[in-house]
């Protein structure tokens, strides 16, 4: 593995680091004072700076350090979380990860926003208030004199805290330094867990002056060396001037996968100890000091020199094989003892490229189809049903279901990295409009195929800087109208009837309908006489172009908004709906399918066209009686259904496969459930049967075909098409496919 690989890991570990530092902030910022929590976000700041240490990230390694100094003033009770100090560790966050990303990609970040963080950081320690804060918040402690020195600040802008013990000890002499023994021993759990006894022992060098010996008798021969153990240990003299706690704290997240011993050395000892000459240092631990302008060559070098060597051992190990003859019983013994270290490891994960599993997915759709081919294929050549063949197809079929659901499984990743995302978005544009909001979010760990949450983040980013800059309102409006002046979007994502639900909701001011309504008219998207429900005027957002901004600013106004987001949702075979209250809010509902690649439907006619309506859809299906036909207005018909009325649609009128309609008693009803819609029957000529089909998407291949969600093989190698049960059900509700059609054009 040569170092590009392993700055690779190091990025990739970081946007997990990254996630886990909003995760627990977010926390924090909601009143969360568990301990394990401060602790997990300092964990998070303290690996990235270890790492991009490493790489010689000297920018990134900077701000980590302010940002690490000040969450361990709040892990020591020093530092009182309140709302103006969460509001500078978010944001610290958000530069953080620009930090990350690039050093990753290139580029560079706002010089003066990390600069001035770094000031508001360095102000939080120090026990000052942020500029915005009213209140202290930090607890009292003695005024700090003026200190002795301040160290140069290098290019990044840090600038490291100055500090002084002078006013501690009243009119005594200057305290003495105490010198202390220690003894590190890492075990294999240490770097199992990622730690680095090298990065360990550099935090631990910033306490004192130190001498350190890197003991190696315990290092086997090549051929019985464990690829997975740790075999090095360090026995180190220091002279620190903050004692055994700040040893200890060095050694904070390690010491239970490490053996640890601490002794004070008493002062005839460290005499005479002085009067021997002691080990020098393998390495100069001082160029690995952040901010050091060391080069990378000299840092590479240190960290090869203490804990790299081993692994280098490692994977010689590895690589050589050496040919050793094992006994049966040395054997069992490792086998067993491997099988321990097995199920003891928890959570153990691959690392996976993404393009790999899309080949396999892609592989298993095929797969799927030339099942059903050869299955229809058989069955016409088989007409009892009962041969080996066909009873071995049904086996074949079982078992590539079992596949496909076990690769779809490995694509299934939680919503909560993009709801994540969406917090800094709210941060950011409240800032910018001078509101304050809060983002509430629920169902994070709710399952979706990846490419579905890959294309979700920029509809969710138009809805969201939508409703900070349209739909709350500022604070004193809030105020006048007797809410809260800070406002709240809830963001909520839950599983339904085999599809994924996403609700976006806020408690503004809702929709202005007669703006809305003006709008439309002077846009000419709608006539001046045109007799529109509440819901339609909603809907009217929507539409191509639209937008009620006043002027253009960076945030919206442009009208390309809500267009975008109603297509991205369509692309990705959902629907989009919106319900308001005016003064209370509005809702957002969108509705897609949890993965792109296959489904269950059922296989239908309508005059003469082959269609598949997704089965988690159809509630249940009926034959039409003439006694429970129902005549409703000029066109409409209702079926009843046990003591209930139902709207009966029939899905080759709506979709202009013929001009009239059909007789439901000569058809078959398919009672289906939508998105905002209720019940309906769809009304079809009669059903083939129920196939697993792999979904071929039209926008890629053609384009958008209102009513028609995607399309298909089937068995015999004719192309189906996949119905659009929400855009049927809408149409029947009044909304004309057509209009639709014309809408998208014109887009």
């Amino acid at each position: 593995m040569d170092m590009n690989e392993i700055k690779e890991i190091f990025f990739q570990e970081c946007e997990e680091q990254l996630a886990e530092l909003e995760s627990g902030l977010l926390k924090m910022n909601d009143g969360d004072r568990d301990p394990e929590t401060v602790n997990a976000v300092f964990r998070a700041v303290h690996s990235i700076k270890g790492g991009a240490g490493a790489f010689g990230l000297d920018d990134l390694v900077a701000f980590a350090h302010v940002f690490e100094t000040t969450l361990d003033c709040v892990r020591s009770n020093k530092l009182e979380p309140g709302p103006e100090v969460m509001k500078v560790m978010l944001k610290s966050a958000d530069v953080l990860a620009d930090l990350v990303t690039a050093s990753r990609d290139g580029g560079g970040v706002d010089a003066s926003r990390s600069s001035g963080l770094v000031k508001e950081l360095e102000a939080l320690a120090n026990g000052e208030m942020p500029a915005s804060s009213a209140a202290p918040v930090v607890a009292p402690k003695p005024a700090a004199p003026a200190p002795v020195a301040a160290a140069p600040s290098n290019d990044s802008g840090f600038e490291p805290i100055p500090f002084t013990f002078e006013g501690f000890g009243g009119d005594e002499e200057e305290a003495s330094v105490a010198t202390f023994d220690v003894t590190f021993k890492p075990r294999r759990e240490l770097y199992s867990k990622g730690n680095e006894s090298a990065l360990l022992l550099r935090d631990l060098s910033r306490l004192g002056e130190m001498s350190i010996n890197c003991n190696m008798d315990e290092l086997p021969s090549l051929d019985d060396l464990d690829p997975e153990a740790a075999y090095f240990h360090w026995t180190i003299q220091i002279k620190a001037e903050k004692g055994e706690e700040a040893i200890r704290q060095v050694f904070e997240f390690a010491e239970w996968d490490c053996d640890l011993d601490i002794k004070l050395r008493e002062p005839e000892a460290t005499a005479a100890a002085e009067e021997l000459p002691m080990i020098p240092v393998p390495f100069d631990l001082s160029a690995l000091d952040d901010g050091s302008d060391a080069p990378e060559e000299t840092v590479a070098a240190a960290v090869e020199a203490a804990d790299t060597a081993s692994n280098v051992l490692k994977m010689a190990a590895s690589a050589a094989k050496p040919e050793k003859k094992e006994s049966p019983a040395a054997a069992a013994a490792a086998a067993a003892a491997a099988a321990a270290q097995a199920n003891n490891a928890a959570g153990q994960t691959i690392r996976v490229d993404l393009d790999r599993v899309d080949r396999l997915i892609n592989l298993v759709g095929e797969l799927v189809i030339n099942q059903a081919m050869l299955s229809q294929s058989v069955i016409e050549n088989d007409a009892t049903g009962t041969s080996a063949v066909n009873m071995g197809l049904e086996e074949l079929q079982q078992l590539t279901r079992e596949i496909q659901d076990s690769v779809m499984a490995i694509r299934a990743q939680p919503v909560k990295p993009v709801f994540q995302r969406m917090s800094r978005i709210v941060r950011e544009v409240a800032d910018m409009v001078g509101k304050s909001i809060r983002l509430v979010t629920e169902g994070e760990n709710t399952e979706v195929d990846k490419t579905v949450i890959d294309k979700l983040a920029e509809p969710l980013t138009h809805m969201i800087r939508n409703a900070v800059d349209h739909g709350i309102e500022s604070p004193e409006k809030r105020a006048a109208a007797g809410k809260e002046p800070e406002g709240t979007i809830k963001l909520t994502a839950k599983h339904r009837s085999g599809r994924i639900v996403i609700e976006l909701v806020d408690d503004g001011a809702g929709i202005n309908r007669e703006r809305v309504r003006q709008k439309a008219i002077d846009n000419e998207l709608i006539a001046a006489d045109a007799n529109l429900t509440d819901e339609e005027i909603d809907n009217l957002i929507f539409a191509p172009g639209f937008s009620t901004a006043d002027k253009i600013s960076d945030i919206s106004g442009r009208g390309v908004g809500m267009d975008v987001v109603k297509r991205s949702i369509q692309a990705l075979g959902g629907r989009i709906s919106i319900t308001s209250r005016p003064g209370h809010g509005s809702v957002f509902t969108m509705s897609l399918p949890l993965t792109l690649a296959v489904l269950d439907g059922m296989v239908v006619t309508v005059a003469g066209q082959t269609l598949v309506v997704p089965l988690t859809a159809i509630v249940e299906t009926l034959q039409p009686e003439a006694r429970n036909i129902h005549s409703f207005g000029a066109n409409q018909r209702l079926i009843s259904i046990r003591d209930s009325f139902c709207p009966l649609v029939d899905v080759g009128r709506i979709l202009n496969f013929r001009g009239t309609q059909a007789n439901p008693v000569e058809g078959v009803a398919l009672l289906v459930e939508s998105e905002g819609g209720g019940q309906r029957a769809l009304m079809v000529d009669a059903i083939q049967g129920q196939r697993q089909v792999v979904i071929k998407s039209l926008e890629a291949n053609y384009t958008h075909v209102p009513g028609i969600a995607a399309a298909t093989i089937l068995g015999d190698g004719r192309v189906a098409l996949i119905l659009d049960v929400d855009a049927v059900v809408a149409a029947s509700r009044g909304q004309s496919l057509r209009q639709e059609m014309s809408l998208a054009v014109a887009g």
